[in-house]
């Protein structure tokens, strides 16, 4: 049996998907990215191989662990990607946004696909039916937008999000809820639409830790993964062991 590890390395958390053969089994957040802890992961699993993305500056150390112990592929502009990116700095693309186009070509083929990731941003990538990466758009994530209220004002405090709130807040938290969640979702929509009149065959696709405080509130269908970037990062991998 192969097990496969697919590391995401992101601003806020540290974690991985574990494969066996084709089979996404578990996702689990890592303490930390410290020698000793990911060696005692890879022999835990049984790793044969891994692949990482990471936007973060992390110990090169890992790499030469990972590559060591198990068949490993870090991504970055010069993996062999299932689509071309025809852009002026391919080296400036971020691995989770390569991640997760990836996944878009390999669930929904020959289609014009936008994947929005909401994470610290909130990145839009699109990838047209010929299987090219074009770009997007970022803007400021959740937890950035309701940090800016609370250090750029004298009195609004730091919430902490949720998916529960009225359109019309009766308090302080209640109204930040309101204006930050919603204010996104219509931002979201508005944006799906802007492509929806530009492409035929289309599809929005949806992912990222905070998507769940988003999903109660769409008014479009919306194709939402949660672990996406973690069938993109699978399939990378199988192009590049």
């Amino acid at each position: 049996m192969q097990t496969t590890l697919c590391f995401d390395f992101g601003n806020t958390r540290l974690k991985c998907a574990i494969f066996e053969n084709e089979t996404l089994k578990d996702v689990v957040i890592l303490n930390d990215a410290g020698i000793e802890t990911m060696q005692q992961f890879l022999h835990e699993q049984k790793a044969t191989h891994s692949i990482l993305s990471s936007v973060v500056n992390h110990p090169p150390e890992i790499e030469q662990l990972l590559a060591s112990e198990t068949t490993f592929h870090k991504l970055g502009h010069t993996s062999k990607l299932p689509f071309t990116t025809p852009v002026g700095k391919p080296e400036t693309i971020g691995a989770d946004r390569l991640a997760l186009i990836a996944a878009a070509v390999e669930i929904h083929p020959g289609k014009h696909n936008l994947v929005i990731g909401l994470g610290s941003c909130i990145t839009y990538n699109f990838v047209n039916k010929f299987h090219e990466f074009l770009g997007g758009s970022i803007s400021p994530g959740l937890e950035m937008r309701f940090k800016a209220m609370n250090q750029l004002t004298a009195k609004l405090p730091l919430i902490k999000p949720h998916w529960n709130f009225p359109l019309t807040g009766y308090d302080t938290k209640t109204n930040m809820l309101s204006g930050v969640i919603l204010g996104m979702c219509k931002e979201i929509e508005g944006i799906i639409e802007e492509y929806e009149m530009r492409y035929a065959n289309f599809n929005a696709l949806l992912t990222g830790g905070d998507m769940g405080f988003f999903v109660p509130h769409f008014k479009k269908k919306i194709f939402a993964d949660p672990h996406l970037i973690y069938k993109g990062l699978y399939a990378i991998n199988k192009s590049n062991s």
